[in-house]
């Protein structure tokens, strides 16, 4: 799917998602067979439950029955459209993102230097690491894509 159709799709499901109280994280279209995989990643404070999943799920399905009806991106196309919400190893580039893994440890590069830390605050501005006993700021300029290190207890 081009990048412009794309753009189409997410143009429908960006309001659905939001109107319903999520974040839309990413979105893919891809052929399967003779069919298009429509997958929608959301997310919200706090972490997506199952209930959230079919509640996103039926306002995308709403949203895209709707454009469909007025010669939509899948009017004449069948799909299957499956939501879920982002993985680990998602990388954190937002604040939103951040702000939810508070508690969490990351590995980020802080301008050129590899960091691992916890992440003891988000804010609008950036982040403060704890960082082998110190606490770092950084602000999102200075961060590259964190990724959330899996802890075994």
């Amino acid at each position: 799917m081009g990048s412009e159709q794309r753009a189409e799709v997410e143009s429908i499901l960006d309001p659905a998602v939001s109107a319903a109280g999520y974040d839309l994280e990413g979105l893919t279209v891809t052929k399967a067979g003779r069919r298009l995989l429509v997958r929608v990643l959301v997310d919200k404070d706090g972490g997506i439950s199952l209930d959230d999943v079919a509640v996103v799920s039926k306002a995308c399905s709403k949203a895209l029955d709707e454009a469909d009806s007025t010669g939509g991106p899948f009017a004449d196309t069948a799909y299957t459209l499956e939501v879920s919400s982002p993985g680990v190893d998602r990388p954190l580039t937002e604040p939103r993102h951040w702000r939810r893994n508070i508690g969490r440890l990351v590995a980020v590069n802080i301008g050129e230097e590899p960091v691992k830390g916890r992440i003891a605050d988000a804010s609008e501005r950036g982040i403060e690491l704890e960082a082998d006993g110190v606490r770092r700021s950084a602000t999102y300029a200075e961060l590259g894509p964190g990724k959330v290190q899996i802890e075994l207890r």
